[in-house]
């Protein structure tokens, strides 16, 4: 479902996954007119590759699950409505982000508004550590590069100490927030240096969408009930398959 798109010529930032939308015509409406399952599709994709997709809502205790609505404006999308981007637990100012969430993106993408105000506070919080930042290494836009090539994010996240969230307004007065550490934002290319998995969706066509791609769901069950109407996030150990009451799984 996208889990290795990289750019190019053709780009389909919205993909996803056929036949598990909102409508009743998806796979899991059909499941459950049968009586097989409820209304529920969820994915699992593990940081290392791999992962489970599954139907129903045998796999997850849902007390141990953040959850926030779904809205009831943007129909088409697997969407909680408006976000206002969070910076190191503070409001950044930017909000009515209209967020979705897409399995079939590799990368989560911001508009442009929103997109260089992020920047901007990265290279601010970066400023004076020994990070440079890498021009010629064009696997993303944005990369940087320390005294030695990184081998994996965990080399690299201690730069990155200040917390990054989207904080969903429809939750009532207490606002969700879907937190985004430095292993769901950021990549290590090929020449070992640490790459911002966050781009600019207005560049892209998406103009004021902003997408919550797999780079920042690794590790996470991600869950949709569709008869609740809620969208729901725990941390998760992808690799494994739970124990499931009744679930259809793949």
């Amino acid at each position: 479902c996208g889990y290795d798109q990289i750019p190019g010529t053709s780009y389909h930032p919205l993909d996803g996954i056929l036949g598990l939308g909102r409508g009743k015509s998806s796979i899991v409406s059909q499941l459950q007119s049968q009586g097989l399952v409820r209304n529920v599709v969820g994915h699992c994709l593990s940081g290392r590759g791999g992962g489970f997709l599954f139907f129903g809502d045998g796999l997850y205790d849902s007390s141990h699950v953040t959850w926030t609505s779904m809205s009831q404006e943007f129909t088409k999308y697997y969407s909680p409505g408006s976000a206002e981007l969070h910076f190191g637990g503070k409001a950044t100012g930017i909000k009515n982000l209209i967020v979705i969430f897409d399995s079939g993106s590799s990368y989560t993408y911001l508009n442009s508004q929103a997109y260089q105000a992020l920047t901007l506070l990265l290279k601010k919080e970066l400023s004076g550590r020994s990070l440079k930042e890498a021009p010629e290494d064009q696997t993303l836009p944005l990369c940087w590069k320390g005294r030695k090539p990184f081998r994996s994010v965990h080399d690299a996240k201690k730069y990155f100490k200040t917390s990054l969230a989207l904080a969903f307004a429809n939750s009532g007065r207490r606002k969700t927030q879907f937190e985004l550490h430095p292993e769901a934002y950021l990549i290590i290319s090929n020449k070992g240096n640490v790459c911002l998995g966050i781009l600019n969706g207005t560049q892209v066509g998406l103009q004021n969408l902003n997408v919550i791609g797999d780079i920042s769901m690794q590790d996470r069950m991600v869950v949709y009930d569709n008869e609740k109407q809620v969208i729901g996030w725990s941390p998760a150990n992808c690799d494994q398959l739970p124990r499931f009451k009744s679930a259809y799984y793949m």
